[in-house]
């Protein structure tokens, strides 16, 4: 949930706390889990706000969501944020930026006792492009998250509150994602659980070009949104990012039934109905 006016995929309907808790309960209504909210654009060379304004963005929205019932995250790279947010009744703190944008960040983390997303982060929407630099993107990830839960570790954050993502699209403009995707479950053997944010991202924009090689916009990028949903659900991601749920619910849905038809061992045919095809 964008609490922004300058969101790449929404372009600030929700900007309002009104229509941003009538929003956020829809979500809930078609599947959602966990309400994320934020109030920094960190879209592709966005400048950032004054922290006094994220925190009138975000505070009212997240209170009144936590008042009628919903499960809350709160999107921020700022450790004050972080912790109004908490104190109003948001359980998670996903952080794009891992802990290196605020150091007193991870402190907070540590005090509030909340579940912790540590994203993989090389700079702030404005430089972040320029920083698409791997040897082997998977491997660079890994390692570089590593280090964020040493850092976690150091600053007193239990293990049990981490959950790692690996920033799809951030200092990853192009085709650096489709490795991290292919290559999931060695992230997922890392241990902790992991977040997937491909939603409407400029990378799928890219796949489902038009034949003049416009980029497809974000709305149109619900479907492969869905798809990398029911992939990353099979590969064992703990949760998926998302923009339009019900499609992605669906999608794990599919996912976890074909998991479990796996675990089984294929099936059983006395179960089977219809008879034999």
């Amino acid at each position: 949930m964008n609490v922004t006016p300058d969101s790449f995929s929404d372009g600030g309907r929700w900007f309002t706390p009104g229509a941003a808790v009538a929003h956020g309960l829809a979500l809930v209504e078609a599947g959602a889990d966990v309400l994320d909210v934020g109030g920094e654009s960190t879209r592709p060379g966005a400048r950032r706000v004054a922290v006094e304004d994220e925190l009138e963005r975000v505070l009212p929205v997240v209170a009144e969501l936590v008042e009628r019932g919903a499960t809350v995250s709160v999107d921020t790279t700022r450790a004050e944020v972080a912790r109004e947010a908490v104190a109003r009744g948001a359980s998670i703190v996903n952080d794009v930026s891992g802990g290196l944008a605020d150091d007193a960040m991870l402190a907070t983390v540590a005090q509030t006792g909340a579940v912790y997303v540590a994203m993989h982060w090389r700079g702030h929407a404005d430089v972040m492009d320029s920083r698409d630099d791997y040897d082997d993107v998977v491997a660079d990830v890994r390692r570089e998250l590593a280090q964020r839960v040493d850092a976690l570790r150091a600053a007193g954050v239990r293990d049990e509150q981490v959950v790692l993502d690996p920033g799809l699209g951030f200092a990853k403009p192009g085709a650096s994602n489709w490795p991290l995707l292919a290559r999931l479950p060695e992230l997922v053997a890392d241990g902790f659980p992991v977040l997937v944010g491909a939603s409407r991202k400029r990378f799928l924009g890219h796949l489902l070009a038009r034949p003049d090689g416009t980029p497809a916009p974000p709305l149109a990028r619900d479907g492969a949104t869905a798809a990398i949903s029911a992939l990353a659900a099979a590969a064992g991601a703990w949760c998926v990012r998302v923009h339009e749920v019900a499609g992605s619910a669906d999608a794990v849905r599919v996912a976890a039934a074909w998991r479990g038809a796996a675990a089984d061992g294929g099936g059983r045919r006395a179960q089977t109905t219809g008879g034999e095809r």
